[in-house]
């Protein structure tokens, strides 16, 4: 057996595999996004910590905890945990989508520009990246500089705490927009710029690579047998991409998440400006990965700010008897800025066409093309640079819903598949990577199972071919007049 420990946006997930790589468990902590101030979107480590411990505890629960073999973790990239000397956290962790330090991007964009960036890294200046956040740190919280030792991820920080590890996994690393990939070395002018140093991080490692056993300490909180190898994990939309069986050039997994990825499968390092590029958890491969700052996390904000005690699927019932179109409504889903492939952290969420005629229905499916609208962005970037989209698979607890499938894949113009299973994502991945270090299986027994095809509507498709170049208008109306609504983030 092998377990997968997933640290998402709105929640932690277990997954405890047998030997034939099938769920036997499962168990969800969730946790709580914290904005306290506009473009900020953190959490406390502390919490997925406790998570962490209640859903390996609870899929322990009766299971000879000698039986397992290995355990990765995956989780949100690059999410960034400061550590102090005894690897205690000094604050709470910002989110690969916190937006807080747009003054710092334009600073570094000005400095260094984007193509030097993109030249080194892959990457160009925005919310994602990792500098502006560490030189926000050293200007607005001095005290909490100060006292930084070691930075990781998400995931790197929950394998330390079970083992002690301090490392950091090779996409957290080249997400960071800190490492460059070809010389692999941190980028010591970037990083003497915002006053840091190539120390505060560990070595860089794959994510098959075991970076250590589970201590005693942990061994004890968990259940989990003393020395249980842990490997280094994976990026939480790399996971999901091995757990919807990308292993595939010209595939594409739409992973409806917290936060919304479009992952599309290459076999050669080739960076494409408006999007991120990642290693493939399988080796040889790589996915050029369009990421959203908000998909299913603001559908939840929506639902508890409009509709507190109303279920997703009571809500999609409602929506189901809008027209598609909403009837005029549009909205640009950038509520936290936006990363790909805009990479905007200005940019607002924005509802077009609000009249009186209009009802939560109407707002509830507009957020829903909203978000359609920009998968299919992603896809005409892609399609810009020569590539080709041969079939589209969709994941995570958003694909769920039928009505959501019904207005991607007319949006895309093409069958969405609904994979069995899909909804374990990332956790399932990571677990079936432990599971290939440990040597139970390898690449090629991984299995992907469609539960179902959902083809576009022709009737909507039709709508949404009308409102789509809107859409795009409406940002690039916009886009000068988001900075001045913004203000000065403290």
């Amino acid at each position: 057996m092998v377990l997968g420990v997933d640290v998402g946006t709105t929640a932690v997930k277990v997954v405890l595999l047998d030997r034939e790589a099938r769920p036997l468990r499962t168990a969800e902590r969730p946790h709580t996004l914290l904005t306290p101030h506009p473009g900020f979107a953190e959490e406390d480590p502390g919490v997925w910590w406790e998570g962490v411990l209640e859903g390996i505890r609870e899929v322990l629960l009766g299971v000879d905890p000698g039986e397992v073999r290995a355990l990765g973790v995956s989780g949100m990239v690059p999410a960034l945990v400061l550590h102090g000397e005894d690897g205690r956290v000094l604050a709470p962790a910002p989110l690969q989508n916190d937006a807080r330090a747009v003054a710092e991007i334009r600073e570094l964009r000005e400095r260094f520009g984007d193509e030097w960036l993109f030249a080194r890294t892959g990457a160009t200046w925005n919310q994602q990246v990792v500098a502006p956040k560490l030189l926000w740190f050293r200007r607005h919280r001095p005290e909490v500089w100060r006292e930084v030792r070691w930075v990781s991820g998400s995931y790197e920080h929950v394998a330390f705490r079970l083992t002690g590890a301090r490392y950091q996994e090779a996409n957290w690393a080249l997400e960071s927009g800190l490492w460059d990939p070809k010389e692999g070395a941190w980028l010591a002018e970037v990083l003497e710029a915002v006053g840091a140093s190539p120390a505060l991080f560990g070595p860089v490692r794959l994510p098959l690579e075991v970076v250590g056993g589970v201590g005693r300490e942990a061994a004890e909180a968990t259940g989990l047998s003393e020395g249980l190898p842990v490997i280094a994990g994976s990026a939480d939309h790399i996971a999901a991409a091995l757990a919807a069986g990308l292993l595939s050039p010209g595939e594409a997994v739409v992973k409806l998440g917290g936060a919304g990825d479009f992952l599309y499968a290459v076999d050669r390092f080739d960076p494409v400006r408006e999007l991120f590029i990642d290693f493939h958890d399988v080796p040889g491969l790589f996915v050029l990965n369009g990421c959203m700052a908000t998909t299913g996390s603001l559908l939840r904000w929506f639902r508890d700010a409009f509709r507190p005690g109303a279920s997703f699927s009571e809500l999609d019932r409602e929506a189901e008897g809008v027209v598609p179109g909403a009837e005029g409504l549009l909205v640009l889903p950038y509520f936290l800025g936006e990363k790909t492939p805009i990479h905007d952290p200005e940019a607002r969420g924005t509802v077009v066409g609000l009249t009186l005629s209009h009802t939560p229905a109407h707002l509830w499916r507009a957020l829903l093309e909203g978000v359609a609208y920009a998968y299919r962005h992603h896809v005409e970037v892609l399609e810009a640079r020569g590539h080709r989209v041969e079939r589209y698979f969709v994941v995570d607890g958003g694909a769920r819903s039928p009505l959501w499938r019904r207005i991607l894949a007319s949006a895309l113009e093409a069958p969405l598949a609904y994979l069995a299973g899909g909804e374990r994502g990332s956790a399932y991945g990571v677990a079936f990577l432990a599971g290939v270090a440990a040597g139970l299986w390898g690449f090629q027994d991984l299995r992907r199972e469609v539960a179902g095809v959902t083809e576009p509507e022709a009737a909507w498709t039709r709508v949404y071919r009308e409102l789509y170049p809107l859409y795009r208008e409406t940002y690039r109306r916009l886009q000068d007049l988001y900075p001045r609504l913004g203000g000065t983030y403290a």
